[in-house]
């Protein structure tokens, strides 16, 4: 029973690394056509959470795409040896917790770093894009003591957190922080034009 239940979680694992390398690479193609940010201030205006580093251009060639490229063929690869050990011996019953934590560090070795692109008919959050049907509002938020951001990178204090709702989505996108009023201020004109509303 414990081989079927890993088999299955085994196959969700592979399902979601090969649909993230679709999004990543739909990404790449669409984000040509962005509207915002285009040029170097305006990338470098946005923060990435977690690392606190500014966004960069999303492109085939960028070396964070071609690792999450070539990371995908060896995640599956290491999967299956996984797999293969794990049905092949009897370690699944006695090391059951020791290979769901290996099989979830593979899963999570592959993330792309993230990226928010403002696209003509939608947008790209986190290497995902999402139609204007989609994006029920946005929402921004000033980085400010006592915020649960502040004091967290220099560059991000007194930032604004900025997030989406995804509509039909239980697990919300994450957010990107954007440095000033200025950069704000363009992100939220173009987003009303779109009908995207700030909640």
């Amino acid at each position: 029973m414990l081989d079927v239940f890993f088999l299955v979680v085994f196959l969700l694992g592979i399902y979601f690394i090969l649909r993230y390398r679709f999004n990543l690479k739909k990404a790449a193609e669409t984000s040509t056509d962005a509207l915002y940010p285009k040029s170097k201030e305006e990338f470098s205006s946005i923060l990435l959470p977690g690392e606190w580093l500014e966004m960069e251009p999303l492109t085939k060639e960028s070396k964070s795409y071609r690792v999450v490229n070539w990371g995908t063929y060896a995640s599956i690869i290491l999967l299956v040896i996984l797999l293969v050990v794990l049905l092949a011996t009897d370690w699944l019953d006695s090391l059951f917790s020791i290979s769901a934590y290996f099989f979830f560090i593979i899963l999570s070795a592959i993330r792309h770093r993230g990226n928010f692109f403002i696209l003509p008919k939608g947008i790209i959050l986190n290497s995902r894009y999402y139609p204007l049907s989609e994006v029920k509002h946005y929402k921004t938020e000033k980085i400010i003591r006592w915020h649960e951001l502040y004091g967290l990178d220099e560059r991000a204090d007194n930032g604004y957190k900025l997030s989406f709702k995804i509509r039909n989505k239980v697990i919300q996108p994450s957010y990107v922080i954007v440095e000033n009023d200025e950069q704000l201020g363009r992100i939220r004109g173009l987003l009303d034009k779109q009908g995207i509303t700030g909640a």
